[in-house]
């Protein structure tokens, strides 16, 4: 089964042998790699190519392909990847992420071509349908959105935010902030640019999108209520946590870490896959520079803070997880847990050594930040991460980036 030569498409792609490309690339046609940023160095499109023909079964010649391919570098600098090409190589980058412990779906990606789209407004608007789709109702489908590419002279969009959903962190006059304290410098930057914060400011306000192209000033744009999912948080045996008004949105959509296939950059992909309940519950609400909660959760329990070796800390930590996974079951949204989530990363490590291939992983990501030596994945050492390794999903450009270990690690 093929993948459907469409701009949207699930279909998984065909294993077939790696001898289909033992062969030498045509040389026929003399090429001169460009210069600047855009510019596709030929050799990393015969690289891409010969293991794009190796896993799949092209209606196009391997040969004939690539003569195409170096003609076009030639004259113009880059070359157009095929709806399948990009397919493949989108899901590839996922399979290589080694800080990702859900990569057992990596072939199940959807991917939303969007490669004619450069302007912020566009890019913007197909950010909010690019949430509705990955959504469905709280269904939460692995999606990737693919945006215009870099070009020699042309470079492609860029979104600033390190998620398309992210809560503000605003400065109160007090010099205290409310909201996400890692977003304080967000929000900022959102309010210089003219965005209008909600009066007066919540713990959970949804900031807007930032989004330039070129070397131009980021444009802001609001994302619409209807396009975020939320869900309330409750824990199954303390009704009075319902009381902390604490929520958390369904769909981790990293969006500012350029793709490369093939020697072509991709600026704009907004990803997503699903939570884990302990990105949310032992990281993000209750990390010291995100919202700190612990202290909050632990007086509510009753615990006793007078020293560390209470460990009041740690079953605070336990609480709000369960409470977390709890909200997200009930409510019927997608969300893994730790134990269940190690389990299938063992999985996918087996098969892709059955596939004869390396499956690089980072220890400190793979293991998850609550009862890490109770899961499979803690006991073990993993294949080094290849930085080189491509296709990949590579690290935010340092002037963009926010200094953060971004969650929605299961993406």
């Amino acid at each position: 089964m093929t993948v459907a030569a469409t701009r949207d498409t699930a279909t998984p792609a065909p294993h077939i042998p790696t001898s289909r490309c033992a062969v030498s690339p045509p040389s026929a046609v003399t090429v001169s790699p460009g210069t600047g940023r855009g510019a596709v160095d030929p050799e990393a499109a015969v690289a891409f190519l010969t293991q794009f023909y190796a896993e799949t079964s092209p209606k196009t010649s391997f040969h004939s392909r690539l003569r195409d391919v170096r003609r076009e570098i030639a004259a113009t600098g880059s070359y157009h990847q095929t709806i399948e090409e990009l397919t493949f190589g989108a899901r590839v980058a996922w399979r290589n992420s080694a800080r990702c412990i859900g990569r057992l779906y990596w072939n199940s990606l959807r991917v939303r071509d969007r490669r004619e789209i450069d302007e912020p407004g566009q890019v913007a608007q197909e950010c909010v349908e690019h949430l509705r789709d990955a959504t469905r109702d709280g269904r939460i489908r692995s999606t990737i959105t693919i945006f215009a590419a870099d070009r020699p002279g042309r470079p492609g969009p860029h979104i600033h935010n390190d998620q398309l959903i992210r809560y503000a962190g605003h400065r109160l006059p007090s010099g205290d902030v409310r909201g996400d304290r890692q977003y304080v410098a967000l929000t900022d930057r959102a309010v210089a640019l003219g965005w209008s914060p909600p009066d007066p400011p919540g713990r959970f306000d949804v900031l807007p999108l930032l989004i330039s192209s070129g070397e131009a000033d980021p444009q802001v744009f609001d994302i619409p209520p209807d396009a975020v999912l939320e869900v309330p948080l409750r824990h199954p045996d303390y009704p009075w946590f319902a009381e902390l008004r604490l929520r958390w949105h369904a769909v981790p959509a990293i969006s500012n870490m350029p793709l490369v296939i093939g020697g072509i950059t991709y600026p704009a992909t907004p990803f997503n896959g699903w939570y884990l309940g302990t990105e949310v519950g032992a990281r993000n609400l209750t990390d010291a520079h995100r919202y700190d909660l612990l202290p909050v959760l632990a007086q509510c329990l009753g615990l006793d803070r007078s020293s560390d070796r209470t460990m009041w800390r740690d079953r605070a930590l336990v609480e709000m997880v369960r409470a977390v996974q709890h909200s997200f079951d009930e409510a019927g949204v997608t969300m893994a847990d730790h134990h269940t989530e190690s389990e299938r990363f063992l999985l996918h490590v087996a098969r892709e050594r059955n596939a004869g291939r390396r499956c690089p992983a980072d220890w400190s990501w793979i293991v998850p930040p609550v009862s890490g030596g109770l899961t499979q994945v803690f006991h073990r050492y993993y294949d080094e991460p290849d930085p080189d390794a491509r296709p990949a999903f590579l690290p935010a450009p340092t002037a963009a980036a926010v200094a953060v270990q971004p969650d929605g690690a299961s993406a």
